[in-house]
Order: structure tokens, then C-alpha cells, then sequence
């Protein structure tokens, strides 16, 4: 072969390789990734598990969220700027079931595939699937636990997040129904709501302390208000005698629920959620595997003591 045609070969040879690389630049999906605010390490576990199966999967993510503030006015602006890219599937943690709605309908006008993940909108006819933690299960299992640790009576505190996110309110639900139905000694003396704060949660319960004097425990919602709660008992010098409850499992929950302040904690699986939450996305767009989505998905979580430790202890969370 002449010099000439071993040059024309090997330019040709090297043509086709980079028209296949940038028809597979092409066909990697873009997927856009909106938690319910960025700084928590809740979502930061979350983001952990969605980075992860992003490049397993071949997926080019967009994770993008507030790193202040649980609310809709910090979220939708993300979304908006999501939706106006290019993006292939949407997936969201609504931030309030109503006004995250508007956005899951301009996604289907554009035809872009929306999952909930952790929290969802009011009305899921439109999405892939909502993949969760069971938050009515994981609300009675903490009735159950801060029951079985105050000896069935006494007076209790809720200390929650957002009265607009969906797993807080069905946490709620799940708690007082338990109580109500199993526990009649037990009175629920109040409910404050921290808002990703938790200066709010450590205020709030030093103010129930002080009307409250007598009160037995304490069930925090989430982790921002567990954080807060850790704080209050600490100041006030309860720590131990009111029992503490809390809700997820960050690796500052843990120590706190090995030095005893924290008497239990339910753990849930936030990686999961989005490692299975990018798995549907890419199925519903390319279409295979499509038949295994699952509309609605509930992983279950894990009630964690200082007890059983040794045998929940792979559930803590990522820094």
C-alpha cells in the first residue's frame, strides 16, 4: 500500500471514530436533579448516591438546588432554570405539593418525564414513579419506640420541619395516629416547625422545656430538627431524661445517639431513592427496562438504637 493510501486509511479510520463519539456524546441523556435544599445531609447523601449511578448509568447530571432554605420560593427557581435547558427527565424533591405542581405540568407540555423522589406533588398522574421512605410506617414506629422508652405516659413534643412537605406531614400522621390508637396516657403538647433551621428547633424546644418542665419526650421530624433538639436538651441539661426521637440518620445523629442524647433514631435510604430514581429516568426515555418501573416505590427504613447498633449501623448517612 503507497504512503497515500495508508494516510487516506488511516483519516477515513479516524473520521468514523469521531462521528461515533460524538453521536454517543449525543445519546447520553441529561437529567436534571432539584433536592429540596442542597446543604442538607440528607440530600447530600442523596446527591452522593445520584452522582454514583450517573456514571454507571452514562447519565450527564444536573444536580442543582438552594443551600439555604427548604421553601418553594428558593426551589422553583432551580426547576425553571432546569426546565429551560435541554434536559431529558426531570427528577424533583417538591418542596411544597401544591406549588411545585405548575412545574410537573409545564414538564409534560415539553413532554419531559418527571420523578419524585422523598417528597411529591398533589397530583401524580403525570409522573414516572415517586420513590420514598415510608413516612406513615416511619412516624408509628417512632410513636412505638419513644412509647416503649417514657413507659407509656407522659408528655411528649413534636418538633418538625415544613408544614409543606409531604414526608413531614405524613410522619405526623403516622405518629399521632399510633399514639391515639395504642397510647392514651401519652399527651401531645405541641408542634413547632424548624424550616431547615435548626436555630428554630433549639428555640423552640428551650420554650417548651421552660412551659413544660415535666416533659418526657421529644420525636424530631427531620435532621435539621433533630440537630436543633440535640442542642436544646444539652443546654438545658435533659439530656436523658427526655427521651429523644429522631428522624433520618446523618453521622452526627449517630454520635449523638452513642453518647445517649439521642435515644433512637428511623433511618431511611436516601442513595437508593436516587440511584433508583436515575435507573426509572433512563428507562422511561430509552425505553429499556421500561416495564420494570414502578409507579409508586416505598423503601423501608430502619429504626436504629444504641441497642442494635451493631446491626443498623450500614445505614448512616454520608458526610
Amino acid at each position: 500500500m503507497s504512503r497515500f493510501r495508508r494516510l487516506f486509511a488511516i483519516a477515513a479510520m479516524s473520521t468514523v471514530a469521531f462521528a461515533a463519539t460524538v453521536a454517543q456524546a449525543q445519546e447520553k441523556l441529561t437529567v436534571a436533579f432539584i433536592p429540596g435544599i442542597a446543604s442538607d445531609p440528607f440530600f447530600l447523601a442523596m446527591e452522593k448516591g445520584a452522582r454514583a449511578a450517573a456514571e454507571k448509568l452514562g447519565i450527564e447530571l444536573i444536580w442543582q438546588g438552594s443551600a439555604s432554605e427548604y421553601s418553594p420560593q428558593s426551589q422553583l427557581p432551580f426547576v425553571d432554570a432546569a426546565l429551560a435547558q435541554d434536559i431529558d427527565a426531570l427528577i424533583l424533591v417538591p418542596t411544597d405539593p401544591d406549588s411545585l405542581q405548575p412545574s410537573v405540568q409545564r414538564a409534560e407540555a415539553a413532554g419531559i418525564p418527571v420523578i419524585t423522589v422523598d417528597t411529591t406533588v398533589t397530583d401524580q398522574a403525570y409522573l414516572t414513579s415517586h420513590i420514598t421512605g415510608d413516612n406513615v410506617d416511619g412516624g408509628r414506629q417512632a410513636a412505638k419506640t419513644l412509647a416503649e422508652q417514657i413507659g407509656g405516659e407522659g408528655k411528649v413534643f413534636i418538633m418538625s420541619g415544613s408544614p409543606s412537605a409531604t414526608t413531614n406531614t405524613l410522619r405526623e400522621q403516622g405518629f399521632r395516629e399510633e399514639l391515639a390508637a395504642n397510647y392514651p396516657k401519652i399527651e401531645i403538647v405541641g408542634r413547632e416547625y424548624a424550616n431547615s433551621q435548626p436555630a428554630n428547633a433549639t428555640s423552640a424546644i428551650n420554650t417548651v422545656l421552660l412551659n413544660h418542665p415535666d416533659l418526657v419526650g421529644i420525636f424530631a421530624i427531620d435532621g435539621t430538627s433533630g440537630t436543633g433538639a440535640v442542642a436544646a436538651l444539652r443546654n438545658s441539661n435533659v439530656v436523658g431524661k427526655v427521651k429523644l426521637v429522631g428522624y433520618d440518620a446523618y453521622k452526627a445523629q449517630v454520635d449523638a445517639l452513642q453518647e445517649g442524647v439521642f435515644t433512637a433514631l428511623v433511618a431511611q435510604q436516601p442513595a437508593r431513592e436516587a440511584e433508583l430514581a436515575l435507573e426509572y429516568a433512563k428507562a422511561r426515555v430509552t425505553g429499556e427496562g421500561a416495564d420494570k418501573i414502578e409507579k409508586s416505590v416505598v423503601i423501608p427504613n430502619i429504626v436504629m438504637t444504641k441497642d442494635n447498633f451493631a446491626e443498623t449501623g450500614s445505614s448512616i448517612y454520608s458526610d
